[in-house]
């Protein structure tokens, strides 16, 4: 192969024309000749047409490298072992995987064959509503909320990621049908509701605080696709380029041609890009004109809320207000535009991320100097380029900082000024030192806190038996299932309740809560089973006005039927909880977290709970749990887990007195505990460790008598307890009856079981039944 080459005027075609890629391309794109060059320009350009889907520097390096082919063909002639593709699986632990990566996401007995081509942060601190903590924006793998001085643990090099395949880039072959890839969507097992990945991404320490694309993508061939850089098959191998297969050689010439192939794909004059990611122009100007979802009106939009979002509301007659700084996520703000779900899935929305940033770039090249809105003292910069789409960072007085950096430079603000705060102003110096010279009071910090996570991290581990007549498990009832009227079913009753052949039919709830306060008409209820989510799920349940968070719910589902059992079991004694009679068997740590002030069944809030209620909310909200139902919070931090900014004096002083207030009549009580090198309290306090003041919370339940205990015999008293056939285990060498294989088989008739009419082996059968309680 030679250097140089004849400037061919048309469109490179893989295994027809010679090689796009030569020997002088493994150089850099400095000592690669113009016409060769020009050439490989002009090939890519046609890729960024051709693809659905913006074009980084690794998959443009892939077309190059594998020979990509235009209309539809793809990769789908290459050399390649798809079976030796790494595997990924949603919401997994998987060894991090770049942009480029080729790459099987395991969908039960079917694997789908992709070509990653966009990859974002995905932090589980930024809430769907787009609320940014600061400390996120530009922080790094595995960091934790910093503490003086921003320490990490070395074994932390995890990351949530969320990935986008291209599920086309093999051709027809190795493509699923839209119906089908639109059922894998629905279940969300394999991919989620938008076509992605998400996983939890681990990085190996020599990429933890080095990772360019170009790095990790080198790392990955070396690693994965080692085969592919020294195979006869490809246009021009690697080591043929290279004239040598050692490891450095490969590595130097890989990077040597990723950086011909960047250059040559972001100087091409009909593409413009946003980072590594190219898209044609047409299509982003396209994009622009449209009159619908994320248009030109809806990215005036966004570049107008960076703005006022800190911005005055209005003037104040003397001194300035309070410096405010804003994180803005792309991909939050995008999912919150009505309408532009069409453009978040797939593909599609790694074009609208990088569409987006383009037009707050745009706007701010026109609209600012060095980042600063004309007029406004508003100043706009790039935070982070990888997390959530991106954060824009907003701050007023933008004055303070116009340092003349470049504003699209992703500076990481939000995390180092945590870590290492930069040096007050002058006019913040001043307003430490004179807040006697403000005229109108500070603001005042509004009561706020994080909705409940709906998962199964609270309480014990849920109980779960499985046998061939029923399913049957044990979950506490949480306040969002109160609020909704739902329940969560498993995984394993949605994947057995497959064949029904649709993902929502009505069913039958039948309930029984025995001394409860269960309505004729909550008894027997017609329900909805939605199949469509994660773990499947019961939907508008008439709850029982007794039902509270952490009650303990037995469910039963016989196998084959659609109908759901549902009961409670009553405590031999009643106990009373902070005012709460309670007769049922419940979870005391839920009951702690979820029944805590302003937590009702009318809604889940802080707002108008005076200091005191505050205080307990907060402790029992954000508190460190134990079995038990005991809360633990670190005291120092009782205002954060209140209020939404930093809270006023007098604020502040009310907090103090309502501490003192339910210390004093044992609702609180102190604890000393000690900080870890995570920032994390531990309680008991550990050697070695800093000890820091705690204040807890205890439950403290008082059994309450019977009425007519104290030697008083008491009437029958009770309610008539029906009792749901169910299998039983018998002792060893014992055997059922044949009225009950008789009964068994009446009860699989019963409920549709189409197979399995023998009891399992070691089994008896109890027939349905009444009892009092």
């Amino acid at each position: 192969m030679t250097a140089t080459t004849t400037v061919r005027t048309d469109i490179w075609r893989p295994y027809e024309d010679e090689p796009v890629l030569t020997p002088a391309m493994t150089r850099g794109h400095r000592a690669t000749p113009p016409e060769e060059l020009h050439r490989l320009r002009r090939y890519l350009e046609a890729v960024v047409a051709d693809r659905r889907g913006p074009v980084h520097t690794t998959v443009a390096f892939n077309a190059a490298y594998f020979g990509y082919e235009l209309g539809g063909v793809g990769h789908g002639r290459g050399p390649f072992d798809p079976n030796a593709f790494p595997a990924l699986t949603l919401g997994h632990r998987v060894p991090a995987v770049p942009v480029g990566a080729l790459v099987q996401i395991k969908a039960g007995s079917v694997s789908l064959y992709a070509e990653i081509v966009y990859k974002e942060g995905r932090h589980p601190c930024i809430e769907e509503d787009g609320d940014v903590p600061a400390w996120v924006s530009g922080a790094p793998v595995g960091a934790r909320e910093p503490h003086p001085g921003g320490q990490l643990e070395p074994s932390d090099a995890v990351r949530r990621e969320l990935l986008v395949p291209d599920l086309t880039a093999f051709g027809p072959a190795l493509q699923l049908d839209e119906a089908k890839l639109e059922r894998f969507r629905t279940r969300q097992k394999w991919l989620n509701r938008d076509g992605h990945v998400v996983v939890e991404a681990v990085y190996p320490d020599e990429q933890r605080d080095r990772l360019d694309d170009t790095s990790a993508f080198v790392h990955h061939l070396l690693a994965h696709q080692r085969q592919s850089l020294v195979s006869p098959l490809v246009p021009a191998s690697v080591a043929h380029l290279a004239d040598s297969s050692s490891e450095g050689d490969l590595c130097l010439a890989l990077e040597g041609l990723l950086d011909t192939v960047g250059h040559a794909l972001h100087t091409g004059d009909s593409l413009r890009s946003w980072g590594p990611y190219a898209l044609t122009r047409r299509r982003i100007g396209a994009g622009l004109s449209d009159d619908g979802p994320l248009g030109a009106s809806d990215m005036g939009a966004l570049t107008g809320s960076l703005e006022r979002g800190v911005a005055p509301a209005g003037r104040r007659r003397r001194g300035l207000m309070g410096p405010r700084t804003l994180y803005t996520a792309v991909g939050p703000w995008l999912r919150g535009v009505k309408g532009a779900e069409s453009l978040l899935t797939g593909v599609e929305y790694a074009v609208s991320v990088c569409r987006t940033n383009l037009a707050v770039a745009d706007f701010i090249r026109r609209d600012t100097d060095n980042g600063l809105r004309f007029g406004s003292d508003v100043r706009i910069t790039l935070d982070d380029r990888f997390e959530n789409g991106g954060i824009w960072r907003s701050r007023h007085p933008g004055t303070e900082e116009a340092d003349g950096g470049n504003p699209l430079h992703a500076a990481g603000r939000g995390w180092r000024d945590l870590v290492e705060p930069p040096p007050l102003s002058a006019d913040e110096s001043s307003r430490q030192r004179g807040p006697e010279e403000e005229e109108e009071p500070p603001t005042e910090a509004c009561p706020v806190d994080a909705p409940l996570a709906d998962d199964d991290s609270l309480g014990p581990p849920s109980y779960l038996r499985m046998d061939d007549s029923e399913v049957c498990w044990q979950v506490p009832l949480r306040l969002g299932h109160l609020l909704e009227g739902r329940l969560p079913l498993k995984e394993q009753i949605r994947e057995a309740l497959r064949y029904i052949g649709t993902d929502t039919m009505r069913v039958r709830l039948e309930l029984s809560h025995p001394g409860g306060m269960a309505d004729e008409a909550e008894e027997v209820q017609d329900v909805i089973l939605d199949l469509s989510v994660e773990t499947g799920m019961l939907r508008e349940i008439q709850w029982p006005i007794d039902f509270f968070p952490g009650l303990r719910l037995h469910v039963q589902w016989p196998r084959g039927g659609t109908v759901f059992r549902l009961y409670t079991v009553e405590l031999e004694d009643h106990v009373d909880v902070d005012g709460r009679l309670i007769m049922h068997r419940y979870d005391p740590s839920v009951l702690t977290r979820e029944n805590a002030p302003g937590s009702t069944r009318d809604g889940d809030s802080p707002t108008g709970l005076d200091a005191r209620r505050l205080v307990l909310r907060a402790v029992r909200r954000f508190g460190r749990l134990t079995t038990d139902g005991h809360a633990l919070l670190d005291r120092a931090t009782l205002p954060k887990a209140i209020y939404d900014a930093q809270p006023a004096p007098h604020q502040i002083a009310a907090l103090e007195e309502a501490v003192a207030e339910c210390l004093a009549d044992h609702h609180l009580y102190e604890a000393t505990g000690s900080r870890g090198a995570d920032g994390e309290p531990h309680h008991p306090a550990r050697d070695g460790e800093p000890r820091i003041p705690l204040i807890g919370y205890a439950p403290n339940p008082v059994v309450m008598p019977r009425p007519g205990s104290g030697g008083v015999p008491q009437q029958p008293t009770g309610v008539e307890h029906f009792v749901h056939g169910f299998l039983r285990r018998l002792p060893v060498g014992n055997q059922p009856t044949d009225a009950q294989r008789a009964a068994y088989r009446e009860h699989c008739r019963r409920v549709g079981k189409a197979d399995g009419w023998d009891l399992p082996h070691g089994y008896t059968f109890v027939g349905s039944h009444s009892r009092r309680r």
